[in-house]
């Protein structure tokens, strides 16, 4: 009982995790990991320093010299940052002053609080939290001949600016906190090779030039069809939010995302959703959930080394049938060693803890048997 309730505590134990975020990814790893999951961190984007960012100097400059009508501030980190930005270059003072003669509005409660910390006041921000609302509002409140800017976090918003522009507007994308591919490609190959070996249970997207770029990396590799089957069928692609997925689900990918677009909810979205897809069976007297390194028997995790694990993998994909030694060996990435599988057989024995879980069927192969239902 007490190991079941240890593992309920941790409802990620046994499953690996990608992470593509560039920002905030300690935060989630540390969350995952509290859960129980092994993390692979891979970051798929990187973050063009804002004070080396000539693009949001640029919008800033043309801001301050041609102050905006209404000015849709997305994020407070990215208001913050944009401001810090502008008093590196000498242009904070009047960057403020320019705004302060906008309408101000802002997406959520952080947008609000970077606002009124900057010395300025919103006029409006959406009880959802979401850009269509905001687009909503604008549209109905006319914007035809306004000039309007939008700061933008990392994501670009085509639907909002071109549906802005032809209502009339005049628009100014803020870019702040731009992405740009990571200077080193290794660990996101890696995270790649680990999806189509499956070696992760689950990648976790948290924009969606994060989603763009470990797509576009795989089909560079020559692997960007295989990822996606890889993605429908073995590996569970969670998003923080519909923009984030916006990428995947332009390749037809479903994805699992929590109701509110929050790094906590996809978490939580995590811990409901891998455990109640892990496969699970009544084996020779014991209880088996299958995982994604590991395996829970009766309750205990218990990990399972990977060449064993790709042959308890093929015995659960028809348990209670017999593999037989050729298909195990098949399963073990080849070769022509019969003895290799008896190897594999034991160590996977020792793994579970009971060796009745692995039956051999003598000159056949061998097979979980199972519970008569």
């Amino acid at each position: 009982m007490a190991m079941a309730t240890a593992t309920a505590a941790l409802p990620l134990a046994g499953f690996t995790v990608g992470i593509t975020a560039a920002r905030r990814a300690e935060e989630l790893g540390t969350l995952l990991q509290r859960r129980g999951a092994a993390v692979l961190h891979a970051p798929a984007i990187r973050i063009v320093p804002l004070p080396d960012d000539t693009e949001l100097h640029e919008a800033t400059r043309k801001l301050v010299a041609t102050p905006p009508d209404v000015t849709v501030v997305t994020t407070g980190i990215g208001f913050r940052g944009w401001v810090e930005a502008a008093d590196g270059w000498g242009l904070g003072e009047d960057l403020i002053t320019a705004l302060r003669a906008t309408t101000l509005l802002a997406r959520g409660p952080k947008s609000r609080g970077a606002i009124r910390a900057a010395g300025l006041a919103d006029a409006w921000s959406p009880s959802s939290e979401s850009a269509a609302e905001m687009l909503d509002h604008l549209l109905e409140s006319g914007v035809d001949g306004l000039r309007v800017a939008i700061q933008l976090h990392g994501e670009p918003l085509p639907g909002m600016v071109d549906s802005l522009t032809a209502a009339g507007a005049h628009v100014v994308q803020v870019p702040v906190y731009r992405w740009e591919p990571p200077a080193d490609l290794a660990p996101l190959d890696r995270l790649i090779e680990a999806a189509l070996d499956r070696g992760v249970d689950a990648i976790s997207f948290t924009s969606a030039p994060a989603a763009a770029s470990l797509l576009a990396r795989a089909d560079a590799l020559g692997a960007g069809d295989a990822l996606v089957r890889s993605l429908h069928r073995d590996v569970l692609p969670v998003c923080v939010g519909p923009i984030a997925a916006g990428p995947l689900a332009a390749r037809d990918v479903v994805t699992v995302r929590p109701q509110r677009a929050r790094i906590g909810g996809l978490v939580r979205a995590l811990a409901e959703e891998l455990p109640a897809r892990a496969p699970r069976w009544p084996v020779a007297g014991h209880d088996l959930e299958l995982r994604g390194h590991a395996v829970l028997v009766d309750g205990e995790l218990r990990p399972v080394p990977p060449g064993p694990m790709a042959l308890l993998r093929l015995l659960a994909a028809r348990p209670g049938q017999v593999a037989s030694r050729t298909e195990l060996l098949a399963a073990m990435s080849g070769g022509d060693d019969e003895h290799a599988v008896e190897t594999a057989v034991a160590r996977l024995r020792t793994a579970l803890g009971d060796p009745r879980l692995v039956q051999t069927v003598m000159k056949r192969g061998y097979r979980l048997p199972l519970e008569p239902s």
